[in-house]
């Protein structure tokens, strides 16, 4: 008996699932087999934007996610997916109607929608936007966590610390392990000069859940003064530890000692790379080249300028990953590369790195106008 095919409905499950686990790859065939059995199918298409979303194949997704809403023009996840392309593309009035449609549809009360919604104002920096359906998403649903942290971080772009370390203190009560809200907490009070409160936030939230190497650095910092601690104490070795993993790099007095080294005598040191989130807790010394700005153009059309730290930063936010460690980032964006056309980038510094991507097309660096 030959084997029957699978409904729309179970191609788009099956998908749904590879795209929660992060199969991306996995995803997207499955979505491909699928719509070459029902081209119609509107969850389908709209699947297949979210996975070109998510490999970064901008162009692509917005073809998706316009024969999506074109099949179904009041099709929430459509048009909010559309909205996201738009985003990337510059569009931001067009993305902004589409995300206003939606909301004036009633779907308020769908938090992740409007949470989707508003990280993609966040990530292009509209953050006045992003703050108001927040809010409107924290008060359909004053439940959520995720809602009242993602308000205070708007708020927080937005200068209103009061507002935003009050949503924050209200999502940890909703849910105590919320750990990025936790770390982000711990940074507020830690700027404030709440040292005490920092060090609590920052131990509320277990070594293995730290991502964060800015949030160990400070924690590690604020033990040893606060606690009179040595650098050397075996309190300090999980954090340690976990930074190591973070970071997967050499412990980082040997890395500071190897950059003083590269500087006195002028010679650049492979695979040292100190984090800028870490130089506050030395006197910089990197040299003046480093504080150049340079412009780089991506794949999208967008042009970041900066330091090659920032500019790095940048892709970073502009990719949803804000509080993932740079050198993680930059690892990941590599092996994406490699998967997709078998160029090796090294990462082991924001510079490398970008010239590197330049040198095989993935970005183009441009003089500064």
């Amino acid at each position: 008996m030959p084997e029957r095919f699978l409904s729309s409905e179970e191609y788009d499950e099956q998908a749904h699932k590879l795209y929660s686990d992060g199969n991306y790859d996995g995803a997207l065939k499955m979505l491909k087999e699928g719509l070459s059995l029902y081209p119609n199918a509107v969850d389908l298409n709209v699947g297949l934007g979210y996975a070109r979303l998510a490999r970064e194949e901008y162009a692509w997704a917005r073809k998706a996610f316009e024969r999506a809403s074109a099949l179904d023009d009041s099709h929430e996840d459509a048009l909010v997916g559309l909205g996201e392309t738009l985003l990337r593309f510059g569009e931001q009035e067009e993305a902004l109607g589409l995300f206003e449609q939606v909301a004036r549809a009633g779907y308020h009360h769908d938090t992740e929608l409007m949470l989707t919604m508003g990280r993609a104002l966040y990530r292009e920096a509209l953050y006045v936007e992003c703050r108001d359906i927040f809010a409107k998403a924290a008060a359909a649903r004053p439940d959520s966590a995720d809602a009242a942290a993602s308000l205070g971080y708007a708020l927080h772009q937005l200068g209103d610390e009061v507002g935003a370390g009050r949503q924050i203190r209200r999502a940890l009560r909703l849910k105590p392990d919320l750990h990025e809200a936790r770390i982000y907490l711990a940074h507020l009070l830690y700027d404030r000069g709440d040292w005490e409160g920092a060090l609590r936030e920052y131990e509320g939230v277990p070594p293995s859940e730290h991502w964060d190497a800015l949030a160990v650095w400070r924690l590690m910092e604020l033990k040893q003064e606060l606690w009179h601690m040595d650098e050397g104490d075996v309190r300090l070795s999980p954090w340690r530890e976990r930074l190591s993993q973070i970071e997967e790099v050499p412990d980082p007095i040997d890395r500071l000692f190897a950059e003083i080294e590269s500087v006195v005598h002028g010679v650049e040191q492979p695979g040292y790379y100190l984090d800028p989130s870490q130089l506050e807790l030395f006197t910089s010394i990197h040299s003046a080249t480093e504080k150049l700005t340079h412009v780089v153009r991506l794949s999208d059309g967008n042009r970041l300028r900066g330091t090659w730290v920032e500019i790095v930063q940048q892709m970073r936010e502009r990719a949803g990953f804000l509080h993932e460690p740079l050198l993680e980032f930059m690892r990941r964006l590599a092996e994406r590369w490699l998967e997709q056309r078998g160029a090796k980038i090294p990462f082991v510094d924001p510079e490398t790195f970008l010239r590197s991507a330049a040198a095989g097309g993935f970005v183009r660096i441009e003089l500064d106008e």
